[in-house]
């Protein structure tokens, strides 16, 4: 039995405790500053408010202001849930507390502009966790589809967890493994995380098919537009290739779960879908997030903001190619300047891969 710590109460770190208590471990749930009435009811009764279920017996729930205490010299790993927005949150508190090093697993998705480049999260908590304790963590990271909901309903879930340590990869699908819960090892820490985070952004542009279905109805023999859902998701998949190489990642790693399978699931239902569907209805940003989703955090169109300019930067200066990522070329106008979703296929599969 291992002692697992997770960091973030939200519904996708509480589920992760579903494999990990199938698997007999002890597990303390830490909620973050946002996560007090799901600790209140965790701690109360087991139930979970957001997720609709109770969590395994061995879950004890703990306030963040805990942390401290819940990590131990006994605890063998570290599940770091919280939003992309708190990563910073999460590094403060793991200076403050932190005894020692301790293998952490990232299942936060994002990535972050630094210098005119864009980095993965886990090099970015690794280092700066480094700079400031003197600590090396071993932090590996979790991508593929993999929905909350069915999650903590055991439903099959294949994932991949990646590090640069496969010893070390190996000794956490092990801790992991469940009956339902299949990991497999990747070393593609960048391929793994940027298609984590590009599958949200690009969920946008093959969301948008949805709105022009809407738009121009169907045809009169009944025909929708699968064909141009269908292209969007192929582009979708080709430009994610050129990032995930011009980063250093594997192309290989697009076309496996962490890149088709994930993007295959977000784009069927979903905060991203959702936007991508009012882009392609004709609504401009800014109207559709005021109008119609005010209170949700959309993730590709936050990466969008986020990363945007310097993914102009990096077209601009050649770094990427402009001519092969015309889908994200329209993603990043109709989110930054405001502009109408413009789908241009006369400019699409033209995308050149590296050798």
């Amino acid at each position: 039995m291992a002692e697992i710590v997770i960091l973030g109460a939200g519904v996708m770190g509480s589920a992760m405790s579903v494999p990990a208590g199938a698997r007999g471990h002890a597990i303390k749930l830490v909620g973050t500053h946002l996560d007090e009435e799901i600790v209140r009811s965790v701690a109360g009764n087991g139930l979970h408010p957001r997720l609709g279920i109770t969590l395994p017996p061995q879950v004890k729930a703990h306030a963040w202001t805990e942390l401290g205490a819940a990590l131990t010299p006994c605890t063998d790993l570290v599940i770091l849930g919280v939003s992309s927005a708190g990563v910073g949150w999460a590094i403060e508190r793991l200076v403050e507390t932190l005894r020692g090093p301790v293998p952490v697993v990232m299942i936060t998705k994002g990535l972050a502009a630094r210098d005119g480049a864009i980095k993965v999260l886990p090099h970015i908590v690794a280092e700066e966790v480094e700079r400031r304790t003197g600590f090396k963590l071993p932090i590996m990271a979790i991508g593929g589809p993999c929905i909350a909901g069915e999650l903590g309903a055991e439903r099959h879930t294949s994932v991949v967890l990646t590090g640069e340590n496969p010893d070390r990869v190996e000794t956490v699908i092990d801790l992991l493994g469940a009956p339902f819960y299949h990991a497999r090892a990747s070393s593609d820490v960048v391929g793994v995380e940027f298609c984590a985070a590009f599958k949200n952004f690009y969920a946008l542009g093959v969301g948008a098919a949805a709105g022009l279905l809407e738009r121009q109805g169907r045809a009169d023999n009944g025909a929708q537009m699968h064909n141009l859902v269908a292209s969007l998701f192929t582009q979708a998949l080709e430009e994610m290739t050129v990032l995930v190489e011009a980063h250093g990642g594997k192309a290989a790693t697009v076309r496996g779960l962490a890149g088709s399978g994930d993007l295959h699931v977000t784009c069927q239902a979903g905060r991203n879908s959702r936007m991508g569907r009012l882009l392609g209805l004709g609504h401009t940003f800014s109207k559709a997030k005021a109008e119609h989703m005010p209170n949700d955090t959309v993730e590709g169109a936050q990466l969008a903001l986020d990363l945007g300019p310097t993914l102009r930067d990096l077209w601009l200066s050649g770094k990427l190619s402009a001519t092969s990522m015309p889908l994200a070329r329209a993603i990043v106008d109709a989110i930054c300047d405001d502009a109408p979703m413009n789908l241009d296929f006369s400019a699409y599969h033209h995308v050149t891969l590296a050798a």
